[in-house]
């Protein structure tokens, strides 16, 4: 029997440390390989975020979330100062607010059932009379194509009819394609907000349910009807060159002073990237100590191997054996079980590396979040709704943003494979250097 075919054989001596040491490595391989794979998926994840980087500045007035917390609208005035700053391109500004029953004859398409009757239970226990109307989210603008000021956000793609342009004081409105479809509105059709009657101009799509089920209308309007004159809630910057949107948004936040929250967009990509970086280290100190971990347990198991067989060695370089032939048995046996066990590792890694890789998402997103969820604070039932449908809406986008695909490719189980092998022959190798140590008349005599 020659050498390698020794070696397998070998491998297969005893059914019950075979099943052990298959499992044993099997599980390490997989975990290996899952990390990996979590890995990737998150390089992946950050490469394509950090390829959507714009080039803009989002400029809120202080402590606002949504429309909860606290902080006052921000002035015509403030914008002004800024407005003719060096290397801003444009100014998107907006002014957001929401229409009770009162104010208006639209209907939300806002489906309560779900997260609203388990919310209500909280909060209104006890007060069997009260009944909650959705309210309707309007948005006035002076660039009513750019989402990225409302707060639903999304892409705007007009479905029909046509959009205003600049800042007219007109009663004309854009309606979300939910909102357009629960009133029965079309283009040309009116409906009333704050009195008024508007004329709908045309029906847009966003891509998401929540600015899908708002109206924009001219931002001169919204001031006008609303009481507010000359303010906004928002307003975003476009800057003309990525190298210049660090020192604009300094400046900006200098001029404006505590009255406003400045962030730019890569700010806002590093705080989308930290829990994503964070995944990252974990899953490659998790890779390096499960390949740690493989390596030592096939040394231990290899050396336990050779200890058992030391008579049968004996026997072999009694017989004319040399160390080369009787060490490269022990590797092919390494070998042998590290295939096995690598076969039953590429079945748990693919098994194992979607479910490791959403845990160790959710876990650093929840993290993130528990730093930035904080709300103002609230002095009615009211007001706590409109917090948590926020916070809701928002971790939505958080987790979105960062919902990471992890996909189990050849490459990948080949590299592992060849990993583990590697591992096997170095374990082996390792062990196997005591055999060069026995002598054969000493084991023969000790046994």
């Amino acid at each position: 029997m020659n050498v390698i075919s020794r070696g397998i054989k070998n491998a297969f001596r005893n059914f019950t440390r075979l099943v052990a040491i298959v499992i044993i490595v099997g599980i390490v391989i997989g975990l290996s390989l899952a990390m990996v794979v979590a890995r990737q998926a998150v390089d992946s994840k950050i490469n394509q975020v950090k390829s959507n980087v714009g080039t803009t500045i989002t400029i809120q007035p202080a402590g606002i979330r949504g429309f909860s917390g606290s902080g006052n609208p921000l002035t015509q005035s403030q914008i002004n100062e800024i407005k003719n700053f060096q290397h801003i391109t444009s100014l998107s500004e907006s002014l957001n607010a929401r229409l009770n029953s009162s104010q208006t004859n639209l209907v939300a398409d806002v489906n309560l059932n779900n997260f609203g009757r388990r919310f209500l239970q909280n909060q209104f226990s006890g007060n069997s009379s009260f009944n909650f109307t959705p309210p309707v989210t309007i948005e006035g603008t002076n660039d009513p194509t750019n989402l990225s000021n409302s707060i639903g956000g999304g892409t705007f793609k007009l479905q029909s009819g046509s959009s205003f342009n600049g800042n007219p004081n007109q009663d004309v409105a854009l309606v979300g394609t939910n909102l357009a479809t629960k009133n029965n509105l079309t283009t040309g059709s009116t409906f009333k907000a704050y009195g008024s009657t508007f004329k709908v101009i045309g029906i847009y799509s966003s891509g998401n349910n929540f600015s899908n089920d708002q109206i924009i209308i001219p931002l001169l309007a919204l001031q006008n009807l609303s009481s507010q004159p000359n303010t906004v809630t928002k307003v975003i910057v476009g800057v003309d060159s990525l190298s210049n949107i660090d020192a604009l948004t300094s400046k900006i936040s200098s001029t404006l002073g505590s009255s406003a929250d400045v962030t730019n967009s890569i700010q806002q990509t590093q705080n989308a990237l930290t829990p994503l970086k964070n995944i990252q280290t974990i899953s490659l100190y998790s890779f390096i100590g499960s390949i740690i971990a493989a390596a030592v347990i096939i040394f231990l198991l290899m050396i336990m191997i050779v200890r058992e067989r030391r008579k049968e060695i004996g026997v072999l370089k009694a017989i004319g054996a040399s160390n080369s032939k009787i060490i490269l048995q022990f590797v092919i046996e390494a070998i042998t079980l590290t295939l096995l066990g690598s076969i039953v590792g590429i079945v748990f890694g693919f098994l194992a590396s979607a479910p490791i890789t959403k845990v160790l998402v959710s876990s650093s997103s929840s993290s993130g979040t528990s730093q930035s969820s904080g709300f103002g604070s609230s002095g009615s039932n009211i007001n706590n709704l409109r917090n948590h449908f926020n916070h809701q809406f928002l971790g939505g986008l958080r987790s979105n943003l960062i919902n990471v695909h992890a996909i189990v490719g050849w490459s990948i189980v080949i590299e592992g494979v060849a990993i583990a092998i590697g591992i096997g022959i170095l374990g082996s190798l390792a062990a196997s250097s005591i055999i060069a140590k026995i002598r054969p008349l000493e084991v023969i005599r000790t046994e």
